[in-house]
């Protein structure tokens, strides 16, 4: 017990960097379950990861002008995000090239001009802070913008909750029954590019999109219905959150990557063990009745 106690319990019940941070991550986990497993249903998995390279240039245009200032930070990356998906979506309809594309050419743009950006008032460490985050430095300011996000998160989608269901598995149907598809589609994107602005605090622009997308793929192996899903992947976000947070302590790793590899270590168990899909399954022939 005492063993147990000094593993788990004792870096949380010591420091207060750890419990914010452990608070902060369980906020973050909280409103990344069902985008991911949204993002996933809708076979836009590589859109998250280009919708977080894109808030860097407005993170970065924050930086240059209030340094590291969580709320000059939060509004330049959500400016940002915002204005990326709107473009790649003005250049999907209005040329040859399909939103992935369009996206994809975006990206890589903005994450060379944020570093550029990063690179000419800070220095090397304050480049990786904004990369890779800090999830051990949170205060209440990010702690409050965390749990607002998550609140915003799991209202907004409770209230479009049908049509974006519909439109993972028919959007044809949906566009003929009602005209909530663009909509809702917009509303969606934003609270992407909103989620991944809050990763952004903890996990920095590289790593936020491993705590929506690892848990919600992950979900995907042991459950069937879209609800069980976004519960699956929760937990496992907030089970990888405390598990990274718990091995960087002891072992004194960086504890975003950490957090990240606790959740690729339940990717991988997932693919190879879970029910619906897993490896496991193709390989072990169930028995069969006999008369």
């Amino acid at each position: 017990m005492q063993a147990f106690y000094d593993l788990v319990i004792a870096p949380f019940a010591e420091f207060e960097f750890m419990r914010r941070a452990l608070v902060g991550s369980l906020a973050l986990s909280l409103g990344a379950g069902p985008i991911g497993v949204f993002l996933l249903l809708r076979r836009m998995s590589l859109v998250g990861d280009a919708m977080a390279h894109a808030i860097l240039p407005g993170a970065a245009i924050g930086y240059l002008v209030s340094g590291l200032s969580l709320g000059a930070m939060t509004l330049g990356g959500l400016v940002a995000g915002c204005v990326v998906a709107l473009l790649a979506g003005v250049v999907a309809r209005n040329t040859l090239l399909r939103e992935d594309a369009s996206l994809a050419s975006f990206y890589i743009i903005s994450l060379a001009a944020g570093v550029t950006l990063v690179s000419l008032k800070g220095s090397n460490i304050d480049l990786l802070q904004v990369l890779f985050g800090s999830v051990l430095a949170l205060d209440d300011q990010a702690l409050i913008l965390l749990a607002s996000i998550s609140t915003l998160t799991l209202l907004a989608v409770a209230a479009i909750y049908r049509p974006l269901v519909l439109e993972c598995v028919d959007p044809g149907f949906l566009r003929s029954v009602s005209r909530a598809g663009a909509p809702t589609h917009l509303a969606f994107l934003f609270l992407v590019v909103v989620n991944l602005v809050g990763g952004f605090q903890a996990m920095g622009t590289l790593l936020a999109v491993g705590v929506l997308m690892l848990p919600a793929i992950s979900a995907r192996f042991w459950c069937e219905t879209v609800g069980a899903m976004i519960a699956a992947a929760c937990l496992i976000a907030m089970a990888s959150c405390a598990a990274g947070l718990i091995v960087s302590y002891h072992l004194g790793l960086a504890t975003g990557p950490t957090i990240i590899l606790a959740a690729g270590s339940a990717y991988l168990v997932s693919l190879a063990f879970g029910p619906y899909g897993g490896l496991a399954r193709r390989f072990v022939r169930p028995r069969h009745l006999e008369a």
